[in-house]
């Protein structure tokens, strides 16, 4: 799944097209007509989390990017990069699943009023993208086929969405679920993991809950962007067991594991800059970097979503439940 660092780049890429007219459009979405955005143009775009909201409207005045509460920390960042476009690859062969939007419990749902219909009026015209399991966005390019699929051909996948733009480029959504909204997507920085403004206080408060921190990491709503990728990753470089109720740990281990959780998000970003692949220790590994074995198990709150989760019962051992954690003496 498509985690924060990834729908990050996924912005990137599309944020060079703001302020051109869409001339030509494509793909197989349903739910979504895409001869609808013919002639309309791209105003903005904005990041939150797992999603990307693009704004259209019928004409071509741009709305100032400096009124998007999220587009400030993003100027900035690509500032800092090398102009150009890049690819963001994920396994096209998957599409079995239909580009289902799955998301964690406690991730937040589409705003109201959404649907496959443009607003019509003097609504605004936001399309939500999520980009489910194996969502993607490509430039000036399609996705081609890796390996045979179960039929054994060779049939290059096909996109959800194609934008051509007067200025002579294209998007490509694949797997991806979009909807129009007839407001201004509602955004939380302050739980965004990738924000400048990520309320560190906030995310500790609900990690020191009584629950599982794996349940607790995985809510967007404290830990928005985060997900299967970065929940594995923190927990095991914090050395705690992703079964292990918040309510058990010491406030130095939970202010570690928001430490890793921004550590390796942020970490994860910037290599995706500079097209670096992230090196992960737990996740889909079989032995961790100490060589012991990892437990690999579908962990998950009752009645939600249960995630694959690897964990190393040697470097992440189980507390016992007898109290919370006491501070060492020095």
């Amino acid at each position: 799944m498509p985690e924060g660092p990834s729908v990050r780049k996924f912005h990137h890429l599309v944020s060079p097209f703001v302020g051109q007219q869409v001339v030509k459009t494509g793909g197989s979405s349903k739910k979504l007509n895409p001869a609808g955005l013919q002639l309309l143009w791209l105003q903005d775009a904005q990041v939150h989390g797992k999603k990307l909201f693009l704004r259209f409207d019928p004409d071509e005045e741009i709305m100032c990017p400096s009124n998007s509460p999220l587009s400030k920390p993003l100027r900035d960042k690509e500032q800092k990069e090398e102009a150009g476009y890049h690819q963001e690859v994920y396994d096209p062969s998957s599409q079995s699943v239909g580009g289902a939007d799955v998301v964690p419990s406690g991730d937040d749902g589409p705003p109201q009023c959404v649907g496959g219909d443009i607003p019509v009026g003097g609504a605004e015209r936001w399309l939500q993208v999520s980009f489910g399991l194996f969502g993607s966005v490509w430039v000036n390019e399609f996705s081609r086929a890796k390996k045979a699929n179960k039929r054994g051909d060779w049939r290059d996948p096909v996109p959800r969405l194609v934008l051509h733009f007067g200025g002579g480029g294209f998007l490509a959504f694949y797997n991806c679920q979009m909807a129009w909204s007839c407001s201004s997507p509602v955004v939380s920085p302050t739980s965004d993991i990738l924000s400048e403004k990520f309320h560190r206080g906030q995310a500790l408060e609900a990690l020191g809950r009584e629950q599982p921190v794996c349940y607790t990491l995985l809510d967007q709503r404290y830990f928005s962007g985060l997900g299967n990728i970065i929940k594995n990753e923190a927990l095991f470089r914090a050395g705690i067991h992703p079964l292990t109720p918040g309510s058990l740990l010491g406030a130095p281990r939970l202010e570690a594991l928001v430490d890793h959780v921004v550590a390796f998000s942020a970490g994860w970003l910037e290599g995706k800059f500079q097209g670096r692949q992230q090196h992960t220790q737990i996740y889909q590994k079989e032995q961790c970097p100490a060589g012991h074995q990892v437990v690999k198990e579908a962990l998950g709150p009752p009645g939600g979503l249960q995630r694959l989760t690897w964990w190393c019962p040697q470097c992440q051992p189980r507390l016992p439940a007898a109290g919370p954690e006491q501070a060492q003496p020095p």
